[in-house]
């Protein structure tokens, strides 16, 4: 374990001296993103212009929620985006070979290749809205619900990247996958809107088949609605995500076993 811990901090150490290696595309990137974040909130600023509540949600809860969906997306862009979304290329081009060899799992190797750091500033964005939404709703959670609440941004975490893995893992039997990826990273931006406006079918199977708009969802109601049943909650989210992960784990294997190697 130790040892996947010190080849973890090289990894990072390398991503960070190849970002700043182009310092104008990491703040372009940086910037980019911050204004689609501020267009996200400004887009809800304009529909509570029009009505007072979203089901259960007033405006702050909403920007608190898109706020929380901003930190769990781009710690998962930082640190897993990158890496999933090159699978099907190195799939392709036999490249995976080179990974295979290393003394190290497989999984653990395709995952930790290259960091996008830029987007852990973003992250911190995220935070900063959180916590001006907890201010506007004189809100202040006591230390195990803040506890609480990074519990579940992490699994939060663990279920996009588990699902894209899935997804990506499909590369083995198809030339390109890279569609399936990229729609998915799409979809994941759901999570941002409050639960109850979609049908009921649609939370069931987008909340515990494929578990995407609980991602946010249950960390923002684990800060703002603190007595709507917060054991409930954790356990819908815990089941989803290490469900999710072991489904991850078990695909992979089983896809490895049919990658041929670009030298058969």
């Amino acid at each position: 374990m130790r040892r996947y811990f010190e080849i973890y901090g090289i990894m990072l150490r390398n991503s960070l001296i190849r970002e700043m290696s182009f310092k104008a595309n990491f703040v372009l990137w940086m910037v980019v993103e911050v204004l689609w974040f501020l267009g996200q909130i400004f887009f809800f600023g304009i529909i509570f212009g029009q009505v007072d509540q979203i089901g259960d949600w007033s405006k702050w809860e909403v920007v608190l929620l898109v706020g929380t969906h901003q930190i769990i997306a781009q710690l998962f862009q930082a640190f897993f985006f990158t890496n999933i979304s090159n699978i099907p290329e190195l799939v392709r081009t036999g490249k995976l070979d080179s990974l295979l060899v290393l003394p190290m799992d497989s999984q653990f190797a395709v995952s930790t290749k290259q960091f996008g750091l830029d987007s852990i500033l973003n992250a911190f964005l995220g935070g900063v809205v959180v916590i001006v939404s907890l201010v506007q709703l004189q809100i202040v959670p006591g230390v195990g619900f803040v506890l609480l609440y990074l519990v579940a941004l992490a699994f939060g975490i663990a279920i996009h990247y588990s699902i894209m893995l899935t997804l990506a893992a499909v590369s083995f039997w198809i030339i390109r996958a890279q569609g399936l990826v990229y729609g998915y990273f799409n979809f994941l931006h759901i999570a941002r809107y409050p639960d109850v406006i979609f049908p009921r079918a649609f939370r069931f199977v987008f909340g515990w088949i494929i578990p995407v708009i609980i991602v946010s969802n249950i960390p923002a109601r684990l800060l703002i609605k603190p007595l709507g049943q917060p054991g409930a909650l954790m356990l819908h989210l815990t089941i989803a995500g290490l469900g999710a992960f072991c489904i991850s784990r078990v695909f992979w294997r089983f896809a490895l076993r049919r990658y041929s190697s670009a030298s058969s």
